[in-house]
C-alpha cells in the first residue's frame, strides 16, 4: 500500500481512537492519520529534570517529584477533598484533589510509583501540589510522561468527555509513528532543505510531538514553520504565474480623456505623486489584456479615493461601467457625495444603490446598471446580491477590503466578464503580511500627503483633565472649527462600565450649551444618519458626538479636533483611523486620547505609540505585534490556508527565504510536474485546491 494511502485512512481506524474519539476529532479539523501529525501540540513541558522532595521550593515554575504512594483517602469538612502523601528517600509531599472526587480516589493503589507534577506550595515545614498533573510509573508507555519534555495538546469538554487527554494524545500519536513513522513522505525537495538549514519532514513532526531536546524541538518548529509559509507562499506564486499565462482581461484603450479632464481642470488641488504613480500603474495594468489586481495602500488622509474616480473613469473612457463597493452605508453615502461632488461637471451617471432604500429607487437603479445608462454605482453588499446585473463592468473597486469576507469580494467580480480590480485600505500594511495576504497581487503605495496638511498633535489626558479638554474644545469652537467626540458604545451597558455616545451626547448639550451638538451611531436610520453627517458637513452642527461609524471615510475639513472617549479600548490601527478624520486642511489639528489611569500595559503601549507618531505604516507594525495578524487585518477571512506555528511578525526571515523559494519554484516548474517532486504536489493538491480560486481575491 502507498504511503499517502495509509497517512490517508480515517483517523478512527488508528488504535487508541475508535469511532467516539473519531466523530470528535474530525470535528477538529483531524480526518485523517496525515492530520493527526499535524496537530501540533499547544505548548510543551520541561519534565526532564525531577526534584527530590527534600529540595522543593516554593519560588519558581512547576516541577516533577517521583515517589511512592504512602497514603491517601477523603477529608471531610465544609470542602470535601482527597488527600494523598508521596514519599521518596528524602521526606514526603501532599498532594490534593477538589474536583472529581469520586474518579480521583479510585485511580491510586498503595505502594504505588507515581510522578506528580505541578507548583509546589509551603505549608510550614512540608510542601503541596494542588490537582497535580501525574502519570503511574508502573504503567505501560509510561516513558512518554516524565522524565522528557512532554507534549500538551489543545483540550477542551469535547475531548474530555472522550477521554482524550494530552496524556491519551501521546499515547495515540507514539502508535502512530510507531507502526507508520518510516511511511512519512519528505514533502520539501533536497535543495530546498539544504539551502534553508532544514530538518527532514518526518524528524521535525517526531520532533513535534515527542522532543529529545530543546535543541531539536526548535529545529522542529523552525522546519514545520518554513513549510507553512512555503505553501502559502506557492499557492500565491501559482495562481500569480497562470493569471499571467494568458490574457483574460478587458484591454481599457489608450483614451483616457475623462480621466485628464477630471485631474487637470476638475480636480480644486494638485494631485500628488504618490497619486500620480499609483494612476500610472493602473493604466498601465489595464492595457496588458490580463485582469487588474491591484492593491492600493494609502496611509488616512492620502486621497485614494481620488486615484479610485480617475481610474472608474478610464473605463467609462473605454464604454464600460465601473462599482464602487464600501463596507458600511454611512461610508458608502459618504463616497458617493464626495464622488457626485468630484464630477459634477463631468457627464457621469452615479447612482448609490444599498439596503435601506425604497423598492421604486432600487427598480430604477436596477434598470440603470442592467441597460448599460448608469456608469458608476456606488454600494455596499447590496452590489453583490443576485439581482443586481451590469451591463458592462469593466472596474471594481473595493474599499478597506479587509472588511469584506473573501466570498463576497469574490461574487463582486463575477458581476462581469474579468473585470478589472482595485483594493483599497487606508490601513497600511507591514511589508511581512502583504508577502503573507498580498502575495499574488500588484501593490501601489502612496506615502505622500496633499500639500498644505499639517501633523495632527496628540494629547493622552486622564479624567482629571477632562475640563482643560473641554475648555480647549471650547475655544476651537469658538474660532469657528468644528470637533468629534467618538464613544466605544451606543447605550449605557450594565456589563460594561464606559460612557455611552447617547449619554455623552446629552451632557455635552449641556456643557456647550451655546454650540450646536449632533449625534450618529450604527442603530440610526440610513436617512437619519445622512441628515446628521449633512448638519456636521455644512457647519450648522458644531460637535459631533459618534460610535465608530465615522472611523473612515467622514470627510469635514473644518473639523479640528478628534476627542476618543475610553481610547484604552480601541485598537491602535482604529484609533490612527479616527484621528484621520481631522487634519484634512491646512488649519492645525488635535486628536485627545481620555483614557482611564487603570490600563493594562498593552493599552498603555498603544496610547503611547499614538501620541508618538502619525506615520500610518509604523502604527501598522505597532499593531500587528501587539495584536497579531489575523485581528487586525482580518487574516482568518483571506481565504489562505491556516497558519499554526508560523507568526508573519516573530518568523519574518523565515517568511521571507519560504517565499524566496515558492516564487523560484514556480517559476521553473509552474505545473510541479517533476516527478521528484510527487510527494510535493500530492501534498499541495491535498491542502490548497478550496483556496486557489479565492487566493486572487484575498
Amino acid at each position: 500500500m502507498m504511503a499517502e494511502n495509509i497517512l490517508s485512512t480515517d483517523i478512527q481506524f488508528l488504535p487508541g481512537v475508535g469511532p467516539r474519539r473519531g466523530e470528535v476529532l474530525r470535528g477538529s479539523g483531524v480526518k485523517t492519520f496525515a492530520d493527526l501529525l499535524r496537530f501540533y501540540p499547544r505548548r510543551h513541558l520541561d519534565r526532564s529534570i525531577v526534584v527530590p522532595i527534600r529540595k522543593l521550593s516554593d519560588k519558581g515554575a512547576a516541577v516533577t517529584v517521583v515517589g511512592t504512594v504512602v497514603a491517601f483517602g477523603m477529608v471531610p469538612g465544609r470542602r470535601k477533598r482527597f488527600e494523598l502523601v508521596v514519599g521518596d528517600d528524602g521526606g514526603q509531599m501532599k498532594c490534593v484533589w477538589f474536583n472529581s472526587l469520586r474518579w480521583i480516589s479510585t485511580v491510586f493503589e498503595m505502594g504505588e510509583k507515581v510522578a506528580f507534577h505541578g507548583q509546589p506550595q509551603r505549608y510550614g515545614r512540608s510542601f503541596s501540589m494542588v490537582h497535580p498533573d501525574f502519570d503511574k510509573l508502573g504503567e505501560e508507555g509510561t516513558a512518554l510522561d516524565t522524565g522528557r519534555i512532554i507534549s500538551l495538546y489543545p483540550g477542551g469538554a469535547k475531548f474530555d468527555r472522550v477521554g482524550l487527554t494530552s496524556r491519551q494524545f501521546r499515547r495515540i500519536i507514539h502508535g502512530l509513528f510507531k507502526e507508520h513513522g518510516r511511511e512519512i513522505p519528505e514533502i520539501l525537495p533536497k535543495d530546498i532543505r539544504a539551502a534553508n538549514r532544514l530538518i527532514d519532514g518526518n524528524v521535525a513532526l517526531r520532533a513535534i510531538h515527542f522532543p529529545k531536546s530543546h535543541a531539536e524541538l526548535e529545529e522542529a518548529r523552525r522546519r514545520l514553520k518554513f513549510e507553512e509559509f512555503f505553501f502559502m507562499q506557492l499557492l500565491l506564486a501559482l495562481n500569480r504565474k497562470q493569471k499571467m499565462a494568458k490574457p483574460t482581461g478587458i484591454v481599457f484603450e489608450k483614451s483616457d480623456a475623462l480621466s485628464r479632464v477630471f485631474l487637470e481642470e476638475v480636480l480644486p488641488f494638485e494631485p500628488t505623486k504618490g497619486q500620480l504613480d499609483a494612476l500610472s500603474d493602473i493604466r498601465r495594468d489595464t492595457q496588458t489584456g490580463h485582469q487588474m489586481n491591484r492593491l492600493l495602500q494609502g496611509d488616512v488622509g492620502s486621497g485614494k479615493t481620488v486615484v479610485a474616480v480617475a481610474a472608474m473613469l478610464l473605463a467609462i473612457d473605454s464604454g464600460y461601467q465601473a462599482a464602487f463597493m464600501a463596507p458600511t452605508e454611512i461610508l458608502a453615502e459618504q463616497h458617493y457625495r464626495s464622488i457626485r461632488s468630484y464630477l459634477s461637471a463631468l457627464d457621469v451617471d452615479i447612482r448609490l444603490l444599498v439596503g435601506a432604500q425604497k423598492k421604486s429607487v432600487r427598480e430604477e437603479i436596477l434598470t440603470g446598471l442592467a441597460s448599460g445608462v448608469t456608469d458608476i454605482t456606488v454600494g455596499t453588499h447590496a452590489l453583490i446580491e443576485e439581482n443586481v446585473r451590469f451591463q458592462k463592468l469593466g472596474v471594481v473597486v473595493i474599499d478597506e477590503q479587509h472588511r469584506f469576507g473573501v466570498m463576497q469580494r469574490a461574487k463582486m467580480f463575477t458581476k462581469g466578464v474579468a473585470p478589472h480590480v482595485l483594493l483599497m485600505t487606508a490601513t497600511p500594511i507591514p511589508r511581512s503580511l502583504a508577502m503573507t495576504l498580498y502575495g499574488d497581487l500588484d501593490v501601489s503605495i502612496m506615502r505622500d500627503m496633499p500639500a498644505g496638511r499639517r501633523r495632527i498633535e496628540t494629547w493622552l489626558r486622564f479624567e482629571n483633565r477632562r475640563d482643560e479638554v473641554l475648555a480647549f474644545i471650547r475655544k476651537e469652537l469658538q474660532e469657528g472649527r468644528q470637533a468629534y467626540v467618538v464613544y466605544p458604545l451606543v447605550e449605557e451597558s450594565e456589563k460594561v462600565d464606559l460612557k455611552d455616545a447617547v449619554s455623552g451626547f446629552e451632557t455635552l448639550q449641556q456643557e456647550l450649551k451655546e454650540f450646536s451638538v449632533g449625534l450618529v451611531h450604527g442603530r440610526m436610520s440610513g436617512d437619519e444618519k445622512e441628515a446628521a453627517m449633512r448638519s456636521f458637513k455644512s457647519g450648522e452642527t458644531h460637535v459631533l458626538v459618534a460610535t465608530t461609524v465615522v472611523e473612515v471615510g467622514v470627510d469635514v475639513a473644518n473639523a479640528t479636533v478628534m476627542m476618543i472617549e475610553h481610547a484604552e479600548r480601541f485598537g491602535l490601527s482604529q484609533l490612527h483611523q479616527l484621528r484621520g478624520r481631522v487634519g484634512r486642511s491646512h488649519q492645525q489639528s488635535y486628536c485627545v486620547l481620555m483614557a482611564d489611569f487603570k490600563r493594562s500595559a498593552e493599552a498603555k503601549e498603544r496610547l503611547e505609540a499614538m501620541v508618538r507618531t502619525t506615520d500610518g505604516f509604523e502604527i501598522s507594525e505597532a499593531d500587528l505585534r501587539l495584536r497579531g495578524a489575523g485581528d487586525v487585518f482580518g487574516t482568518r477571512q483571506s481565504g489562505l490556508p491556516e497558519l499554526k506555528l508560523a507568526d508573519v511578525v516573530e518568523d519574518q526571515e523565515l517568511l521571507r527565504k519560504a517565499r524566496d523559494a515558492a516564487f523560484q519554484l514556480a517559476e521553473t516548474d509552474p505545473h510541479i510536474r517533476d516527478e521528484r517532486l510527487s510527494a510535493m504536489r500530492e501534498h499541495f493538491l491535498q491542502t490548497a485546491p478550496k483556496q486557489l480560486r479565492l487566493a486572487r481575491v484575498g
